[in-house]
């Protein structure tokens, strides 16, 4: 958007209401080059734990070190780190997987201001729609790690639950990294057990805990035991198609 006036490129425009047959057109095409895009960049990445957590969060705070620790412990496992590719608890957790020698992803997004990628990615894909990145953020994971955050993290959290609860994925491992901080989401979830909205199977897979070695079991146990995971798949790429 410029001077007030949302421009066809806008994911704002493309949310305004119904526009010309060929601006939707348009719209579903640049949609499907941007998944095309993440797909290319992302294919050869391994299976991967998705990391979520803020970005606001800056290093001389408790939870960055934190984040460190839990990037660390899943290279240590054998998975990719993937987060969303920005900076604050999302670096944190790059940085880890950096430091112990495991591989560093990041899904980044297009901001009004501009959130570039942080220092300690292998590789990463920057895409301008929300949906897209979500998307990208969960195919390639076979567990999600939660880190302290705000809205965005409580979305990235939700939609990987509700994922999960409906059987469009497969029950994957979600750990709260923080039990003070995610105490009221527990409450939550609590309550609507209670209430009959969601069943205990629903909570199953949920750890809330403070511990890296907890988190660590916790996805030993859903994820590599389960899947029966290879932990490092390395499929190779056809060079005439421009993979690399």
């Amino acid at each position: 958007m410029r001077d007030g006036v949302f421009h066809r490129t806008d994911e704002r425009y493309a949310l305004t209401g119904p526009h010309s047959r060929r601006e939707e057109l348009r719209f579903v095409l640049r949609v499907a080059w941007e998944f095309i895009r993440g797909f290319r960049a992302l294919h050869f990445i391994g299976p991967c734990i998705t990391v979520f957590g803020s970005a606001r969060i800056g290093r001389e705070h408790p939870y960055y070190e934190l984040a460190r620790h839990v990037g660390r412990a899943i290279a240590e496992l054998g998975f990719t780190v993937m987060t969303g590719g920005g900076p604050g608890l999302m670096e944190a957790a790059n940085r880890g997987a950096k430091e112990a020698g495991g591989r560093s992803i990041g899904c980044n997004i297009e901001l009004p201001h501009e959130q570039l990628p942080n220092a300690y990615l292998d590789r990463w894909v920057t895409v301008r729609y929300f949906f897209v990145r979500k998307v990208l953020l969960v195919k390639y994971s076979y567990g999600f790690v939660v880190l302290p955050g705000g809205i965005g993290t409580l979305d990235e959290l939700f939609e990987a639950l509700t994922l999960i609860q409906t059987g469009k994925i497969e029950r994957f491992p979600v750990v709260l990294m923080g039990t003070e901080y995610w105490a009221p989401v527990e409450a939550l979830l609590a309550q609507m057990i209670d209430e009959g909205t969601i069943s205990e199977q629903d909570r199953e897979l949920v750890l809330l805990t403070d511990s890296v070695d907890a988190m660590r079991e916790h996805l030993e146990r859903y994820a590599v035991e389960r899947f029966r995971l290879q932990r490092i798949v390395r499929l190779r790429p056809v060079r005439v198609l421009g993979e690399q």
